[in-house]
């Protein structure tokens, strides 16, 4: 008896996962779900994919990192009651320095704030208790962006924003242990053949991964073909798929409903637009008709006023001609006699 209900969970397993197998049509994961991000750069059995995008990101400033190790993404405030953080990411290296991993697929308000807000946990746990000189070991902040900050869309080649402290005078790095690095992905455009680094390589992949139906020749060495086997739809279990579903559905529902809002508020911007040029509109007119109105007035005013003045005028003067006539001849007569 258990060994048929057994059989008829399996079964109905098996159904419900073709069902759902059947409602994603992409042979990769994307990177910017949270499932797909931290199933490709956040499990142990794939520490060697982050380790190697790490160097290829940081190997200017950081030199060559040997060993990452995950630690607890969530933080908790330092004191009751305040602010906890969850990371997407959180590691540190064999010489203690940590790095906290953000993915990020829609734009955010105050995003930056938010960055810098988490770089704060890293700083606080190194304080000791009893005698301590405060040296810090370094922190590093890195934001992959599938968004544009507003600020630097004239910016159009530059996508990668390396930010440090340092003097607003000369421009010097003042403290530089702690750094954060912005990847604007929109604005990376590479193809495949114009890929020169292998921090090209990386990013090509990140954006690129979800539409992809194979790896790149030019791709082909352990590390890529390991996500992309990693990163593989038909691959994942039935509970792995489920996650996926649900975190690609949670986006695809967010993102649905901010397009509606967007659309929502340009239809409304417009009806309010219409309105208020109607109303301007209708008040310049009136405006505009009042003006002309008093002016059309003045002129045929001041046209009428001085047509009846001339008309009196000629008239007195007539008045006067006469009266200048008859005093002549009254005088003619006179001088006649």
């Amino acid at each position: 008896m258990k060994s048929n209900k057994k059989n008829q969970k399996n079964t109905q397993e098996e159904k419900n996962s073709e069902m759902f197998y059947r409602k994603i049509e992409d042979k990769y994961i994307d990177p910017f779900t949270d499932f797909g991000f931290k199933k490709l750069f956040g499990q142990e059995c794939n520490k060697d994919l982050l380790l190697d995008f790490l160097n290829e990101l940081l190997r200017k400033k950081e030199g060559r990192i040997v060993s990452i190790s995950y630690l607890n993404t969530e933080k908790l405030g330092f004191v009751q009651d305040t602010r906890r953080a969850i990371f997407d990411l959180y590691c540190e290296n064999e010489k203690g320095e940590k790095f906290i991993v953000e993915i990020q697929q829609e734009r955010q308000n105050f995003f930056k704030d938010r960055t810098l807000f988490y770089s704060t946990f890293p700083i606080i746990e190194q304080a000791q208790t009893g005698e301590w000189d405060c040296e810090l070991k370094s922190v590093y902040v890195i934001a992959i962006l599938n968004f544009v900050f507003d600020e630097n869309k004239n910016k159009l080649h530059k996508y990668r924003y390396d930010v440090m402290l340092s003097d607003i005078e000369t421009h010097e790095i003042f403290y530089d242990k702690l750094t954060f690095i912005y990847l604007e992905m929109p604005k990376f455009t590479k193809e495949v053949e114009e890929l020169k680094t292998r921090f090209d390589k990386w990013m090509y992949v990140i954006k690129n991964l979800k539409r992809l139906e194979e790896i790149p020749e030019k791709l082909r060495d352990r590390i890529f073909e390991k996500m992309f086997a990693a990163a593989e739809v038909a691959k994942l279990t039935y509970e792995e798929y489920r996650k996926y579903f649900a975190s690609s559905h949670t986006y695809n529902d967010w993102n649905n409903c901010l397009n509606t809002a967007k659309q929502e508020a340009a239809e409304e911007g417009r009806a309010e637009g219409i309105a208020e040029g109607r109303a301007e509109g209708i008040a310049e007119g009136r405006a505009e008709g009042r003006a002309e109105g008093r002016a059309e007035g003045e002129a045929k005013g001041i046209a009428k006023g001085l047509a009846k003045g001339l008309a009196k005028g000629l008239a007195e003067g007539e008045r006067e001609r006469v009266k200048l006539q008859e005093e002549v001849e009254r005088l003619r007569q006179l001088l006649n006699k």
